[in-house]
């Protein structure tokens, strides 16, 4: 195990590999590391020749300064947890590597339009910004490589891949299955926050999907009445504070519009909640057939990468 601070470093130990003719396989995180990451660098390390793990908390993607605070670091648990499931890199860089001039915001942002704006973006100003701003920067330094990401986070699977097609950064995006807890509790950094009791209530969560589900299989198709079912699960859970809870197209995250207003093809489930102060997101995916099947997803939707965008993946 590497483990490298410096950005310029971490660009030689990536070229230095691919020179080998080895694939690089990259697991961006912000730390504190769980068995979720875990299924990430050990699919990585089943695909690839080699994985760096990068370990970075970005300022930028957090909208409340007290979340930034809060958010838990473990660089050494983080490290171990990374070496035992394949990784032989990790990328742990300082604020003032990958900022200069922190706290000033750096004059270079990305932004991608349309999928940033609603849910998570709505909810959190700037957020996704952030999280274009900081991965575009890992692209770059990480060059040709195969990243991958976790479905719970599906909008912000949805952003990296358009910027990825966008921008033409050498990366092809993989989604893995969301890692949930035998009780169905998608993983989390964030539930480590949780008393027992908020552990408890965070369940209505996935008890909202699955009344979502339900209603799709029984043949609903209006995305109004799937959204009011999950949302009165959410409601009847007390001390949460519901967010949001919609059945959307999975491609634009956006319901269907007046012209076409039934849900069809791949359709996403979303739901948010504050949960003790913490705010936690979970989602799900469906395939409506046109003869009524439904086929629950819970691997990422391979429609995300816009028709006729096709990268080079050879190794260079």
């Amino acid at each position: 195990m590497r483990v490298i601070g410096a950005p310029t470093d971490f660009v030689a130990a990536l070229d230095a590999e691919r020179a080998l003719g080895r694939r690089v396989g990259l697991v961006p995180t912000m730390g504190a590391l769980h068995a979720g990451h875990r299924s990430l660098v050990e699919r990585a390390a089943g695909e690839c020749d080699v994985v760096a793990v990068t370990v970075f908390v970005n300022p930028l993607q957090f909208h409340d300064p007290t979340d930034l605070e809060r958010y838990p670091r473990d660089l050494d648990g983080d490290i171990a947890l990374a070496a035992a499931a394949g990784a032989s890199i990790v990328f742990a860089p300082s604020v003032e590597e990958m900022y200069a001039g922190f706290p000033a915001p750096p004059p270079t942002s990305v932004h991608v339009a349309g999928v940033s704006e609603v849910l998570e973006g709505a909810a959190r100003p700037g957020h996704f910004d952030g999280v274009a701003t900081v991965l575009s920067k890992l692209f770059s330094m990480a060059g040709r490589c195969r990243a991958y990401f976790g479905d719970k986070d599906f909008q912000q699977l949805a952003v990296v891949r358009r910027m990825v097609a966008d921008l033409s950064f050498p990366v092809e995006v993989v989604g893995c299955p969301t890692v949930r807890e035998p009780d169905g509790l998608a993983l989390s950094s964030r539930n480590v926050r949780l008393s027992a009791q908020g552990r408890r209530r965070a369940l209505a969560l996935r008890r909202a999907l699955d009344a979502g589900l339900a209603l799709l299989a029984e043949g609903e198709r209006r995305p109004a009445v799937v959204d009011e079912a999950m949302a009165r699960v959410l409601a009847a859970e007390p001390l949460i504070e519901p967010g949001y809870a919609v059945a959307v197209d999975a491609a634009t995250l956006r319901a269907p519009d007046d012209a076409n207003p039934r849900l069809s093809g791949r359709v996403r489930l979303l739901v948010a909640a504050v949960v003790d102060g913490v705010r936690l997101i979970d989602n799900t995916g469906a395939v409506l057939g046109p003869d009524g099947a439904v086929a629950v997803l819970e691997d990422t939707d391979p429609g995300l990468v816009p028709a006729g965008i096709v990268h080079d993946r050879r190794e260079r």
